[in-house]
Formats: C-alpha cells, sequence, structure tokens
C-alpha cells in the first residue's frame, strides 16, 4: 500500500456520491507498501480501504481481483470485502483513476513475526491454497519467472547508489534460477504477496489477510515460498527455521505438500526472493521523490537470494 494520487475533499465527495456508506469523518493516507494509493475512510456508518490503482495495476486485472475476493469471502478466508455502489458497481473512478471500496479488517498488520503468528498464516495460506484450487478464475503472473530479466534490464540505474555490478551478478543468479525452474507443480490461484505487512492481527489472532493485487494463477508451493521468505528471515538477516518448520508444519495440517513440492522448495525460494529483488530494485531507483511512499530496500532480498543459494537443502526448512 502507498499514496501516489492524493484524493481532495471535492473528489472525495464527487466519488462518494454513489454510495451508501454515511457521511465521511475522515480520510487518512496510509504509506505502507509499494503500489496503489490508499486510504482508510472512516464514515458515520463504518471504517473501509479506498483504493485508487496505480502503476502495475492494469484496469483489465480488476475484475479478476474484485472477484477473487468475493469468493474467498463467501468461502469463509478472512479478507476484505467489496463494496458495491448504488448501482451495483464495484469498480469505479476517483481522481481519475480506476478506485474501489472494500471493508475495513480489524487489527494491525504484523510489525514482527513469531513461532504463533507463522503457524496461523501457515493455516490460512493452505486455506486459501484449497479455496484457489476450486475457484474459476485464472490470471498469468506478469512479474513470474519470465519478467525477473527484463524488469532489471528496463531499470535506469545510471545513476545508481548501490554497487553498479549488482545489475549484472542478478541477472547471472537469475539466469541460474530460471535454468533450474520445475515445470510442473500443483497449482492454482495465490496470494504472491503475502508479506507480514499483509496480514492482519489483534495480538498473536489472525484477523485476515489484505492486498490481494498481485494474486494469480500460480504454483502453491512458490506462494509458500514467498511467505517463508518474508515471514521467516530476522531483522538482522538470519534465517529462523524453527520458524520456517512450524509455518510449514501448519500448512500442512491443512493441505499436505507433494513430494515434487518439498523438493522443489530450495529453488522456490531463490525465486521467490528475486522476483522480490527485480521489483525493488526498478522501484529503488525509479519511484517519484515526491510519492507518498517508503521504498524498500532491493538490498534485503539480495541478501536473502544469495543465503538461500548457499543454503539450498531442505534441512532448512525441517525436513
Amino acid at each position: 500500500m502507498a499514496v501516489y494520487t492524493p484524493v481532495s475533499d471535492q473528489y472525495l465527495s464527487d466519488f462518494l456520491q454513489n454510495y451508501d456508506i454515511g457521511e465521511v469523518i475522515s480520510l487518512t493516507e496510509i504509506t505502507e507498501g509499494v503500489e496503489n494509493s490508499n486510504f482508510i475512510l472512516k464514515t458515520s456508518l463504518d471504517s473501509y480501504i479506498l483504493t485508487l490503482y496505480e502503476k502495475r495495476v492494469s484496469a483489465d486485472d480488476l475484475p479478476f481481483f474484485m472477484k477473487l475476493i468475493s469468493e474467498l469471502y463467501n468461502r469463509d478466508i478472512s479478507c476484505p470485502k467489496p463494496i458495491k455502489n448504488k448501482h451495483g458497481d464495484i469498480i469505479n473512478k476517483c481522481a481519475g483513476k480506476y478506485a474501489t471500496i472494500v471493508s475495513f479488517l480489524n487489527g494491525e498488520t504484523a510489525q514482527f513475526t513469531n513461532l504463533e503468528r507463522c503457524s496461523q498464516i501457515g493455516v490460512m495460506l493452505a486455506r486459501l491454497h484449497l479455496a484457489g484450487a476450486m475457484i474459476p478464475l485464472s490470471r498469468d503472473n506478469p512479474l513470474g519467472p519470465a519478467s525477473w530479466l527484463a524488469i532489471l534490464k528496463d531499470t535506469d540505474d545510471s545513476n545508481t547508489d548501490l554497487a553498479t555490478t549488482l545489475n549484472r551478478e542478478a541477472i547471472t543468479q537469475i539466469n541460474h534460477i530460471i535454468s533450474s525452474w520445475p515445470t510442473s507443480l500443483p497449482s492454482g490461484v495465490i496470494h504472491g504477496d503475502l508479506f507480514p505487512n499483509n496480514a492482519m492481527f489483534i495480538g498473536d489472532t489472525l484477523t485476515g489477510i489484505i492486498d490481494f493485487y498481485f494474486a494469480c494463477t500460480g504454483f502453491f508451493a512458490y506462494d509458500l515460498a514467498i511467505c517463508l521468505n518474508s515471514w521467516c528471515f530476522e531483522s538482522d538477516g538470519r534465517f529462523n527455521s524453527e520458524k520456517a518448520t512450524r509455518l510449514i508444519s501448519s500448512y500442512q495440517t491443512t493441505r499436505k505438500l507433494t513430494q515434487d513440492e518439498i523438493d522443489a522448495l530450495p529453488i522456490l525460494s531463490q525465486g521467490a526472493a528475486a522476483r522480490f529483488f527485480a521489483t525493488r530494485y526498478y522501484d529503488w531507483h525509479h519511484t517519484p521523490k515526491d510519492a507518498h511512499v517508503q521504498r524498500h530496500d532491493p538490498l534485503e532480498y539480495w541478501n536473502k537470494i544469495t543465503f538461500l543459494k548457499s543454503n539450498a537443502n531442505l534441512g532448512l526448512y525441517g525436513f
């Protein structure tokens, strides 16, 4: 989440004329994340999330995202519910951008992880994958392995403040990952971005998951690898195998991994790190200076790639 497009009182008033959600009390910017402009909208009836879509989110994909979270919500997955306007439309326009309103989930995004939180997110991810296998929706992953090299090559890093050799070294690593990428694993709709800041907790109780704008059709084990990379590395860069083992074992109480999925975890984890390194590297060099958004350091995920390549064994995950 982030804010690229400010919303004036007039824009908001015009937009909300078509909704029956009460009178506006406040609109607060959310600066977490990097993709869209997001706000907490408080009204006399309830609290909501207003999202204006920017950057990598194509208008053509919005019906998929809204249908997906509607399906998940109806299948008892704790996620936001899209709010229709007076005409029954979910996708509308605000401040010249496509926009939606969804329900607000109570709690706070996870600012830290622990064993209990890893356990709960493992179960939730497995439930999501079981639902994702049944939902009759599909979307190609625009940020899959085929895109990573192109993203790096499209990055204007001529004035980089990072190591000048980093782009070239990353291309070498990614070529290795792609050459070892599995061709067939259990798949369906995945979240694609289930970081701690996309999970809501009250204390250590998971209240729901948010931000499905990277959801797509993909390997379930790749989605698990994204989680392992984002939930099980400590702030000092150490990988916590105890957290990884707990997350995977909790996942398997709901959905058993196949042996092929288990065997693929090391290369999938490297690929999951490469995907976020590539987009962070691009954003590090292309985020507008006046955008109300926190840039994420690509070196965090470069260090994860190098660690995972040097420790490409199943013992890391408790197998």
